[in-house]
């Protein structure tokens, strides 16, 4: 793998956390809501308006792009495993951000999937 086909995978994954990160912090603005028939409207209003929510989203769009250059220049079976690197940047990033729990199991866990991304970008 070429360094602009891993720019472009790294790319792809850390818009594709940095969207997660953003719609948890905009749903953590909105506050707890349940999804029924009177309520979709307002809901859907407080949500589609919410900065970080747009945020995201916006994340999401540019990272479905970006990952689509990368697809095609990358194998999918090498590709797809990269985006487990997500999950070491939202624990981290959610611990520091939203007082997320990061225990000794979920670091092992981490760890594993660091190990994991290696191996397989090594292939």
């Amino acid at each position: 793998m070429n360094a602009i086909s891993f720019a472009l995978i790294l790319t792809g994954v850390l818009l594709n956390a940095a969207a997660q990160l953003l719609l948890k912090a905009g749903t953590n603005a909105v506050g707890h809501f349940e999804f029924q028939l009177e309520n979709a409207i307002p809901v859907g209003l407080k949500l589609a308006f919410q900065p970080f929510i747009m945020g995201g989203m916006t994340c999401y769009a540019i990272s479905l792009v970006v990952w689509i250059m990368a697809l095609s220049r990358v194998p999918v079976s090498v590709a797809y495993p990269m985006l487990s690197i997500g999950y070491v940047v939202n624990a981290a990033v959610a611990h520091y951000w939203f007082g997320e729990a990061l225990t000794a199991q979920k670091m092992l866990g981490i760890g594993f999937i660091v190990l994991g991304v290696y191996i397989v970008g090594r292939s």
